[in-house]
This record gives structure tokens, C-alpha cells and sequence, in this order.
């Protein structure tokens, strides 16, 4: 098998994370300790925000008086499609209890978070889908607090069609920020007085930065990078679809990678002829033309194994596959965020209204995980409880386990209770 590079990327996730890094250390230390005024103080600086943090009733209520019904209505599908996605994830799963041995009764149980955190981009983009995203399925997870932030966009504070959003989907306080500022506020518990248990959301490198800083102290959906796409195509592809989803999403940002892989080098060729044409016709400012430049690739491949070998080593947050045999590809693939198969269904429409999440692992975490879900926001705690018949034959096991690893205080809590529940009875505790 051979893999042929028409194009390759010039850049990569990791260029400038060191300065990103530094960057945003350097202001995570400084807003904990300076707490509200700090944050303030980058709110005015970045997004020339100088009005009130947490948004208040009147002015989310204003905010839907700006939207025409069909904008209202294009939201309130999106949530209903999100909504039941979410809502079946949760039926799917369970508590449960079982009787390993007699005696020894074990289980699980499926607990939200208190507190969660929902990150929503909105500064060049009005980001509606992200607010509905995250918010919607903390809530269909159980999570009583739900603290949104999301930048002033344009200055203008949070944009009216995200505010609603946030409200229709649940969100029990809404702050006005962005960037770094806003995800320590969301960690620290600033201006909520409620530090969030996980945060969750999209945002660019130093919001997914900030995000890699404080896992631990607070846990996180997934570990975040530009966005990216990976298209799988044939000769029965459509060259023009597929050119118009990579640019689709190359639009992001300059850093986003788009990439296709083929079995075509004629389809290769095609799209590589079209991908300029189209993002020539996008108004200024756009970011696709320059994405693709940097961090566009098209990789030819001899048959539609190696492609699948080469997808799952990208393990990108995106794939899109325009083949034949959809259904060899569907169990076929392994390493993805989200998986769309078919030129009728595109990273588009999942982006903002087909229903499964589009908070999406990237930078190859697609290896080990993946985007966010219901699960995402419920703890799995385990449970156990043990008859006295039970502990006799536990008892002796870990008795003589703890001591072949040296570690006696743990084989005496064992003989401790032999000898209470049994008195005058040997066991056999040494190994």
C-alpha cells in the first residue's frame, strides 16, 4: 500500500501552544488572586465589556423581543433535536445492583454534578448551537446549577440569539465573558459564589488552554483544539460536495485542518482545483482560505482499507465519508468525534441541529474518547454491601492478597472482623 501526499499541512495543533501556554498561566494566577475586579479588568480589555457580568432577567427578556418567530423557531427545533439525542443517551444508562456472591451485594449509581459550566464562543461567530449543545444536556443529565458565560459579541453584549438560546435550554445564570477571564470565573466560582464541578464547551487556544490548566481542580469534557474535518471519498463521490465541506468547516479558523483522503486521484485533483475557487467567493475576512493553506492536506491511498488505517490515525473530530458500502465504513471506523456518512448528511447539519452533540474530541483524543454527552456529567459511583457470611470468604482473600504486597494494616482490618464475626474459628489469612 502506498499513501501520497498531494497536499500537506504546513502547520500543526501543537505550533504556538508554548506561548499560549505561558500566556494563560500567567493570567489564571492573576485572576485568582484578584478575584471579580480582575476579571473585569480582561472583560474590558478583550471584549470592551464594561456592563454588568451576570445578565439579568430584563435584558435576556429583551434579547427575544430582537428575534423574528422563525429565528425563535430554527432554535427551538435545534433543542428538541438535541434534547431527545441527549434523553436516549440517558435511558441507555443504568443503575443497577447484583449479588456477585451470596452475601455480597454491589452496585452502581448515576449521579449528576452540582455545578457545571457551559463555555459559549461568541465574538466573531454567534455560537447559538454551542449554548444549546451544553446547556441542553446538563440538564437532561440532572445537573441543578448550570452557569453559562458566553463574550460580548461586537461589544454589543451577549448576542440576542444566544441569550435565548441559554434561557429556552435551561441555563440558571448567565455571565457576560469570554476567554480565559471566563473559564477561572466558571472554575473559581466568581461572581456565582458556585465554583463549577466540570466545564464544558468550545472556544478557541486559550480558552481550551485555561480548560488542560485547571483539569483536576474542575473536570472537563474534552481536551480541545481547532476544529477539524477529515472527508473519506471515492470516484463516487461528489468533488464539489466534498470541496464544500472542507471549506465549510476550514472557516473556523486559520488553524482548523481540513483533509480528504481518497482512492481517486482523479477526485483528488478535482477538489483540489475547486477548494480555491470557493473560498475566493467567501466575504472578506473569512478564515477558510488561509486554513486551507496552512493546514489543508489530500492524501491518495490504493484502496479503501488504507483509508480507513490512515482516518483512524488522523482520529479526527469530524468524518465525513462519501464511499460506497456505507455500512462497511459504519464498523469499519474507529477513532472519530463524529462519524457522517453519506453526501446527504454533513458536518453542518450536526454542527447545528440533527441532534448528537458537537462538542467533539480533537488533536487525536478521538483515540480514547469521546465528545460530550449525557455521561459526561453523571458520576458513576459504586456501591457494596456484605452479610457477615459474605466477609468470611472476603475476609481471608484479602487477608492473604494484602499480605504477598507487604501492606499488613490492610490484611488486620481483614482479621479484625474473622475475629469478631467467627470468634474461636481459624481461617486460613496467611498467603
Amino acid at each position: 500500500m502506498t499513501t501520497r501526499y498531494l497536499k500537506k499541512a504546513s502547520r500543526t495543533a501543537a505550533t504556538d501552544e508554548e506561548e499560549t501556554r505561558h500566556v494563560v498561566a500567567a493570567m489564571l494566577r492573576e485572576i485568582e488572586v484578584g478575584g471579580e475586579p480582575t476579571v473585569r479588568k480582561y472583560a474590558e480589555r478583550f471584549d470592551k465589556w464594561t456592563g454588568e457580568i451576570i445578565v439579568p432577567e430584563v435584558d435576556i427578556l429583551a434579547a427575544e423581543q430582537k428575534l423574528t418567530t422563525q429565528v425563535k423557531e430554527d432554535i427551538r427545533f435545534s433543542h428538541e433535536q438535541v434534547r431527545g439525542f441527549a434523553e436516549a443517551q440517558a435511558r441507555s444508562m443504568q443503575e443497577f445492583s447484583l449479588e456477585l456472591r451470596p452475601g455480597l451485594t454491589v452496585g452502581q449509581r448515576l449521579v449528576p454534578v452540582e455545578v457545571a459550566g457551559c463555555y459559549v464562543p461568541g465574538g466573531r461567530f454567534a455560537h447559538i448551537a454551542s449554548a444549546i449543545m451544553s446547556v441542553t444536556t446538563a440538564k437532561v443529565a440532572g445537573v441543578s446549577q448550570v452557569i453559562a458565560c458566553s463574550p460580548s459579541h461586537r461589544e454589543g453584549g451577549i448576542h440576542p440569539a444566544i441569550l435565548y438560546a441559554l434561557k429556552l435550554c435551561g441555563a440558571d445564570s448567565i455571565l457576560t465573558l469570554g476567554g480565559v477571564q471566563a473559564v477561572a470565573s466558571l472554575a473559581f466560582g466568581l461572581f456565582t459564589g458556585k465554583p463549577a464541578d466540570i466545564i464544558v464547551g468550545p472556544g478557541n487556544r486559550y480558552v481550551a488552554e485555561a480548560k488542560r490548566l485547571l483539569f483536576g481542580r474542575i473536570g472537563l469534557d474534552v481536551f480541545a483544539g481547532p476544529t477539524e474535518i477529515l472527508v473519506i471519498a471515492d470516484d463516487s463521490a461528489d468533488a464539489e460536495l466534498v470541496a464544500s465541506d472542507l471549506v465549510g468547516q476550514a472557516e473556523h479558523g486559520v488553524d482548523s485542518p481540513a483533509i480528504l483522503v481518497t482512492t481517486s486521484p482523479a477526485l483528488a485533483g478535482r477538489v483540489l482545483a475547486l477548494v480555491p475557487t470557493l473560498t475566493a467567493s467567501l466575504p472578506a475576512g473569512n478564515a477558510a482560505a488561509e486554513a486551507w493553506r496552512d493546514c489543508g492536506e489530500v492524501i491518495v491511498v490504493d484502496a479503501r482499507e488504507e483509508a480507513a488505517v490512515v482516518s483512524d490515525r488522523y482520529a479526527p473530530e469530524h468524518l465525513e465519508v462519501h464511499a460506497r458500502d456505507l455500512e462497511w465504513w459504519l464498523h469499519r471506523l474507529r477513532n472519530y468525534g463524529s462519524l457522517f456518512l453519506g453526501e446527504e448528511t454533513t458536518v453542518a447539519f450536526g454542527d447545528k441541529a440533527s441532534g448528537p452533540n458537537h462538542i467533539l474530541p480533537t488533536k487525536g483524543a478521538a483515540r480514547y474518547t469521546g465528545g460530550l454527552s449525557v455521561g459526561k456529567f453523571l458520576k458513576t459511583l459504586t456501591w457494596q454491601r456484605m452479610t457477615t457470611r459474605a466477609t468470611s470468604e472476603i475476609a481471608e482473600v484479602t487477608a492473604r492478597l494484602s499480605r504477598i504486597e507487604g501492606m499488613e494494616a490492610h490484611a488486620r482490618t481483614a482479621d479484625d472482623r474473622l475475629r469478631k464475626y467467627f470468634p474461636g474459628k481459624n481461617f486460613h489469612t496467611a498467603p
